[in-house]
């Protein structure tokens, strides 16, 4: 594994704290284009204005003209004794893609926990969408620290989740110690027994899953793509990889890698702690 380097904002933008209401009615706005007017979680002004006042973040990117382009927002509080910061949601403009835009919101929020005294980051993701997997995984460093089904219930009313639940991974992210990023190697899933996959390639729901020293769960290069297209398929790959994490993550197994792929499946091996 290697260490994870500080990423700063692309040259052109900025990332600071939001400065007035105009700019966090904005950032309910992008949340709005991000995951559509009909998305129940959403963060109202209200609480983007109360939540720095106790510890939280309320930040957006904005890019040359001023215009904001991206945002992140969290909560600060004491979890088993520990003071942590919770990155509840994050967002960029379509157009401010692919310049590592998010990864410089994460990394100024991060800098932001360190001066108030953080000790760990926690957020929620998708583990079936590969890009954010890959990101949080092996470019943040972040490691797999629980997995919650339909953490925000069945059905959030957004697009961009769909009808098939809400599964999260809880991120855990190193504040007070440098964090260190995942393997992404393929040769590390070579040979290694796949338990959940696409159709014809994972284990039946009547098939005992094996207790192999490392296994691998596969999920789809494009989530969103086969939500679109073929739902039932869909509903078959994520009820296997969910049977997967509830076994093995909750009988001594963490997520030791992450192998993306621009042409096949994506691979999470699981490993055995000893």
């Amino acid at each position: 594994m290697s260490r994870v380097a500080f990423v700063p904002p692309p040259a052109g933008y900025t990332i600071r704290h939001l400065a007035s209401h105009a700019e966090r009615a904005e950032v309910v706005r992008l949340q709005d284009d991000t995951w559509g007017a009909g998305f129940s979680e959403r963060i109202p002004a209200a609480m983007l204005l109360v939540g720095p006042k106790l510890g939280g973040i309320s930040a957006g990117a904005f890019d040359a003209s001023g215009r904001m382009v991206g945002f992140v927002f969290g909560l600060t509080g004491l979890r088993d004794g520990v003071l942590t910061h919770w990155s509840d949601m994050l967002a960029v403009r379509p157009e401010a893609q692919g310049q590592r835009l998010g990864e410089a919101l994460k990394h100024w929020q991060r800098a932001e926990c360190q001066r108030m005294g953080v000790q760990v980051m926690h957020w929620t993701f998708d583990p079936f969408v590969a890009r954010n997997a890959h990101l949080n995984l092996n470019l943040l460093g972040a490691g797999v620290h629980q997995f919650v089904p339909d953490m925000y219930g069945v059905d959030t009313g957004s697009h961009i989740h769909g009808p098939l639940g809400t599964d999260r991974f809880v991120a855990s992210w190193a504040v007070s110690s440098e964090p260190t990023a995942l393997p992404g190697d393929p040769a590390m899933v070579e040979g290694v027994a796949v338990v959940a996959g696409p159709q014809g390639s994972c284990l039946s729901a009547e098939e005992a899953l094996p207790e192999a020293e490392r296994v691998a769960v596969r999920i789809p290069t494009d989530y969103h793509h086969l939500l679109d297209h073929d739902l039932a398929q869909a509903r078959v790959w994520r009820l296997a990889a969910r049977r997967a994490f509830l076994h093995y993550l909750s009988t001594g197994y963490r997520v030791s890698a992450f192998v993306p792929s621009r042409t096949s499946d994506a691979t999470y091996l699981l490993t055995r702690s000893t």
